[in-house]
């Protein structure tokens, strides 16, 4: 072993001294190496097995590796998904004279796996492509510049309902302050550019499947980035009469394939300015989201429409008292002072035939129409009547009164 190897590991992991460090990587025998399907790179990646925990060993330059581990360490700590960097190692003989060691994102699925003509998880195909997207978004807004966008730089994984895509090279990343459009554009067409060549290595070893063509899954991956950073960035003030444009500005994420589970609202001068979270998300996330928070079984749809509404709901509420609130909490409250004041004031015979849920999906529909078309929130007692007056046009309306806390109309 050279006189000058070092080896810094951060607590929690092995000390991984037991590796021939003073052997080329590509050269190694040790009974720890596993095989994994994994993406293109320029330099010699390994992985290694602890008691069932998989690490990546990147043999490179001193200099990037350190410039690397730092980014790692600083992206990680911004809370962005990066994988988790657990050692480096320096002073080995050669020019690749260090080795970067990174934590394997367990369960995670590789772009191959799943563009391969032999895939069967073709449903997800889509939701990675906005996973990917989601993921430079996210790295701009925070400064970061990736200078090498990929497939192959990002792994993908299911998590709690949510698609994650999860940067796993940052060695030609800058982080900045702050993107300029110029730069964002440049790191744009490298990931097309990227992309597009992946999938026709892919095309050219194993065959990609029917109908996917790499120069329009390239284009699309750019266009859904433009899409969801429009949304993100768009400067939005609006009033506390005019809640109504939050409602259209969650319709839009959720038809690009996006869900928010939290929104911040920041007051100004002139009103409030709205700040969101996207995730992507897997088909039947919301259903299951919505029984385990309130107990209510509803469709995909019905129950993302109710969950934006307890985000909405949430965010006055803590407002209003000034302090955060647990998100179990927030949904029994809304339950029973939101969700089922607005089921008891609809007469049954409007209800009997259809599940609860979609009957206050319904109202929540009806309500967005009204206060679009007043230009202002116009509050869920005044939707509730407006509906059920449209749905009996030849009964007498009958008197509702509805008891909600303050502000969330």
């Amino acid at each position: 072993m050279p006189s000058n190897f070092q080896l810094v590991a951060r607590t929690g992991h092995p000390s991984f001294l037991d590796l021939p460090w003073e052997t080329p990587l590509a050269e190694w025998d040790s009974p720890r190496l596993v095989s994994l399907i994994r993406g293109i790179s320029r330099h010699v990646v390994r992985f290694v097995e602890y008691d069932g925990a998989l690490y990546a060993l990147k043999e490179l330059p001193e200099r990037p590796a350190r410039r690397e581990w730092t980014l790692l360490r600083r992206l990680e700590g911004q809370g962005l998904p990066v994988v988790e960097a657990v050692g480096i190692v320096t002073g080995r003989d050669g020019d690749m004279d260090a080795v970067l060691i990174t934590r394997h994102l367990e369960y995670s699925l590789p772009y191959r796996t799943l563009f391969s003509r032999a895939a069967a998880i073709v449903d997800l195909r889509t939701h990675l492509l906005n996973g990917l997207a989601e993921l430079l978004a996210r790295l701009h807004i925070r400064g970061f510049f990736w200078g090498d966008c990929s497939l192959s730089n990002a792994l993908f994984r299911r998590d709690a309902g949510a698609l994650s895509a999860y940067l796993v090279d940052a060695e030609t990343g800058e982080l900045h302050g702050q993107l300029s459009d110029g730069q964002r554009e440049y790191d744009l067409d490298i990931a097309h550019t990227n992309i597009v060549g992946e999938l026709l290595d892919v095309d050219a070893e194993v065959g990609l499947p029917d109908r996917l063509d790499p120069d329009e899954t390239g284009a699309e991956i750019v266009a859904r980035y433009n899409a969801l950073w429009r949304e993100l960035t768009r400067e939005e003030t609006f009033g506390p009469d005019e809640r109504y444009r939050l409602d259209e500005r969650l319709h839009r994420l959720n038809e690009l394939g996006y869900d928010v589970e939290e929104i911040q609202l920041d007051a100004t001068p002139t009103g409030y300015r709205l700040h969101l979270d996207p995730l992507v998300v897997e088909p039947g996330h919301h259903r299951h989201r919505l029984l385990r928070l309130t107990g209510l079984d509803a469709q995909e749809n019905q129950a993302r429409r109710m969950l934006n509404d307890i985000a909405r709901y949430r965010e006055a509420l803590e407002r209003r008292e000034g302090r955060a609130l647990p998100e179990s909490v927030v949904a029994s409250k809304w339950r029973q002072e939101v969700f089922e004041p607005t089921i008891n004031a609809v007469p049954e015979k409007l209800w009997a035939a259809l599940p609860a849920a979609e009957v206050f999906h319904q109202v929540l529909e009806h309500r967005w129409f009204l206060s679009e078309r007043a230009g202002k929130d116009v509050g869920i007692d005044e939707a509730v009547r407006s509906y059920v007056k449209s749905e009996l046009p030849r009964r007498p309306p009958e008197r509702i009164v509805l008891e909600l806390p303050a502000d969330h109309s």
